[in-house]
């Protein structure tokens, strides 16, 4: 999948299609209308694909000319800092210092618990997994009132890390109560956007069939 728009440059993107942290980036990209060539990984791959460019052998891994990254964070801020337009961070300290804090929390918290609820072995720990993860995302409804974005009049780096989030919901088996009205809500705004759509592997399609 290639992401074609605004031909300010020519990257690559190494992605697994169905890896949540992966969409994150295909979001940020869509959102940007990059030219980013979109190259899909398996699990079993990763190793002979990646060995001379990432240590980790992890996607994302986000190639730029000579530049490999390959950190969720750093990707991102990447992106926004060189295509700034439009721009997902805060323009001033203070609130790119609490997007950062909101991002991390997003990454280790809700991210944490959606890996445990994917790849846990065990039944039991997969399905507290699921019931923390929907009772973390009960507690911060409140927070997806009143604003469009998340606390933002403005997209930002954490809605496109939210939806990712919020957009395997289902296919992690985890329905969210009316009194979340608000979160589901958001989703869907989200959702809607065309450059959502746009950011979405088949793999990922095949999540809400």
């Amino acid at each position: 999948m290639t992401v074609i728009a605004n031909r300010r440059s020519q990257m690559s993107l190494y992605s697994e299609p169905a890896d949540l942290q992966s969409h994150c980036v295909r979001i940020v990209i869509a959102e940007k209308a990059l030219v980013v060539d979109i190259i899909d990984l398996k699990f079993e791959d990763r190793a002979e694909e990646l060995l001379s460019l990432n240590p980790y052998q992890s996607v994302p891994t986000l190639v730029d000319k000579n530049l490999v990254l390959y950190q969720l964070n750093i990707i991102l801020e990447y992106l926004d800092e060189r295509f700034p337009h439009p721009p997902l961070m805060p323009v001033y300290p203070v609130a790119r210092a609490e997007t950062r804090l909101r991002l991390s929390r997003i990454e280790k918290d809700l991210f944490g618990l959606y890996q445990q609820v994917m790849t846990s072995k065990e039944n039991a720990y997969k399905q507290l997994a699921r019931q923390q993860l929907r009772d973390s995302l009960i507690t911060i409804a409140p927070a997806f009132k009143n604003k469009p974005y998340f606390l933002s009049d403005d997209l930002t780096l954490v809605d496109c890390c939210l939806t990712a989030l919020l957009w395997r919901l289902d296919y992690a088996g985890i329905e969210l109560p009316n009194h979340a009205r608000a979160v589901t809500e958001y989703a869907k705004r989200m959702f809607d956007r065309e450059t959502f759509y746009n950011s979405l592997s088949s793999a990922e399609h095949e999540m809400l069939v």
